[in-house]
């Protein structure tokens, strides 16, 4: 059951991430749960020891684990825009 909610709270996550970039267009649903699970993963290793705050990769569903998750997932849009484009937007 924990699977399920982290699929959806990842896919929820890198859709709110891709809206913020403006790169929704790009994406499909397959691929807004994968930014939305390795964003948190990069929340997790970044943003979190700042914060203090857990990510849903590490099962916590707080409104700061699900920030540091969306700041995670905002950085690695930005990077693959800035690799794509050669600009972040």
């Amino acid at each position: 059951m924990n699977f399920i909610v982290w699929i959806v709270v990842g896919g929820l996550i890198g859709w709110v991430a891709s809206k913020i970039m403006k790169t929704d267009a790009q994406h499909g649903i397959f691929l807004n749960i994968v930014v939305g699970i390795i964003g948190s993963m990069l929340g997790g290793w970044f943003v979190s020891p700042l914060v203090g705050a857990g990510t849903i990769n590490q099962s916590d569903f707080s409104l700061g684990g699900l920030f540091v998750s969306l700041v995670g997932a905002v950085i690695l849009l930005a990077i693959v825009n800035l690799f794509r484009r050669g600009k972040v937007r």
